[in-house]
């Protein structure tokens, strides 16, 4: 844990009582702060309260008297209207903040010497930081790999000048973080998403562009207008930059499958299974920049991007019937997440779709349903998607995820093509059928199993 001193001896609020809000009144505590803790969900106060959280009704409470108002990342700071918190800290002038400003004020504090890499996106961030910590890790180096994945950053392990964090920052963690001042910051993309939290993509974008404005070197793939507008930004301000690009000319770019810096091959990332498709070449540059930006060499970078293992629910290869790939990217819970995944195959895809649609559906995947053979519809957005798929692409509608496993294994495996896929790529959020996008993957993953088994491939 990082024990956050800034507030010793000072009254907190902590709101948002779930993984990173325990973990917040824990370091805050830990630090000599006083802490008063609340949730709107009767089991997340229960819950906190056993583990030994001080529990204390915001509502009724004098705001004048705490310093800051510590929000978890999901509860809403602007749109679609500010939560009733945030309205009781702003009147009564109190800053409202995030775990991730926490960990940055504590590092600016007791070790601004810490290494700190931070990596935003609408899409990639998740791979992108995995893989950076990976690289660092067979380097030799200490690292610490938190944030938006694994683990909520204040229980990383306590800041040491040769420690370096590794750190996934969503739009909505971004936002309570007005001092986000990383040693290196990372920006993939930014496409339309979340725009019922931050209202506009003027907004949003604007969120993201924070992460990297106040770094003290950033990586920026310039894919789309807006990283390319805040990538010129960054360089006019005179600061260490290196660009990335899979389409055009940069510092760094990713042709067919390798990956060049200003022009001179650095990796071939063929036969990579957890680095395939233009996406993860996307991923590996920005990964790659970001590395140098930290002081690595290319000895200690190139060598590892092949030993990458990949991550649970991203383009994860989970099995193979002959010549049929089981892949579980369940973590694709928009359509431009799905396009990315569809990239990576050109023909023979027995794709699994649907879930809660998020706006727009998968209307952005039509330059891809040539690659599809079959899609098999699941969950709320069946209808939904069976009219955008129309006559275009075959499709079967089986209500829930056991049945187009089964009928998606058994049109591969006679399809007869040279190399079939069962993708499970649901441009969808889970919330309709499962918890979360892990637990849908994982059915998935047990799914595939039995299959295996029951084919004879255990």
């Amino acid at each position: 844990m990082i024990p956050i001193t800034t507030f010793s001896g000072l009254d907190v609020a902590v709101f948002g009582l779930g993984a990173s809000g325990n973990a917040t009144a824990y370091a805050l505590m830990e630090g000599g702060a006083r802490v008063a803790a609340w949730d709107d969900s009767e089991a997340g106060r229960k819950s906190a309260a056993a583990a030994g959280v001080p529990l204390v009704d915001l509502f009724r409470e004098d705001w004048s008297r705490f310093a800051a108002l510590i929000l978890a990342p999901g509860v809403p700071l602007t749109h679609p209207e500010p939560h009733w918190t945030v309205g009781k800290a702003r009147a009564a002038g109190v800053d409202v903040i995030g775990d991730i400003e926490l960990f940055c004020r504590e590092r600016a504090a007791i070790c601004p010497a810490a290494p700190f890499i931070a990596i935003t996106g609408t899409n990639g961030k998740s791979t992108t930081t995995a893989l950076i910590a990976h690289i660092l890790k067979e380097a030799g180096h200490d690292v610490q790999l938190g944030g938006n994945i694994g683990r909520a950053i204040l229980t990383l392990e306590p800041l040491q000048p040769e420690r370096f964090y590794v750190v996934e920052c969503s739009s909505f963690q971004i936002d309570l973080a007005p001092s986000i001042r990383p040693s290196v910051g990372v920006l993939l993309n930014v496409t339309p998403d979340h725009l019922d939290r931050h209202g506009t993509m003027e907004n949003y974008a604007r969120v993201k562009e924070r992460l990297v404005a106040g770094a003290d070197a950033a990586a920026v793939v310039v894919d789309d207008d807006c990283t390319r507008a805040i990538a010129g930004k960054y360089l006019a301000a005179g600061k260490p930059l290196l660009t990335a690009s899979t389409l055009d000319s940069a510092d760094i770019t990713y042709e067919g499958s390798v990956v060049s810096y200003h022009g001179e091959p650095v990796a071939d990332l063929a036969g990579v299974p957890s680095l395939r498709g233009r996406h993860n070449g996307e991923n590996a540059c920005a990964a790659y920049g970001a590395l140098r930006l930290a002081g690595l060499f290319d000895n200690e970078i190139a060598p590892f991007l092949s030993t990458y293992p990949g991550l649970p629910h991203r383009m994860e290869q989970i099995g193979r019937l002959g010549d049929t790939l089981f892949i579980n990217d369940s973590k694709a819970t928009n359509a431009e997440s799905t396009a990315k995944a569809l990239a990576a195959w050109p023909e023979g895809i027995h794709l699994i779709l649907g879930g809660k649609a998020k706006d727009g559906g998968i209307e952005g995947l039509r330059c891809f349903f040539p690659r599809l053979t079959k899609a098999y519809l699941i969950g709320a957005a069946t209808d939904e998607f069976a009219s955008t798929l129309g006559t275009a692409v075959p499709f079967e509608a089986c209500g829930t995820l056991d049945v187009a496993v089964a009928r998606a294994t058994q049109d591969a495996l006679t399809s007869g093509a040279a190399e079939s896929v069962v993708l499970l790529s649901p441009a969808c959020a889970s919330y309709d059928q499962f918890k979360n996008f892990e637990e849908r993957g994982d059915y998935f993953r047990r799914l595939v199993a039995a299959e295996l088994a029951r084919r004879g491939t255990p």
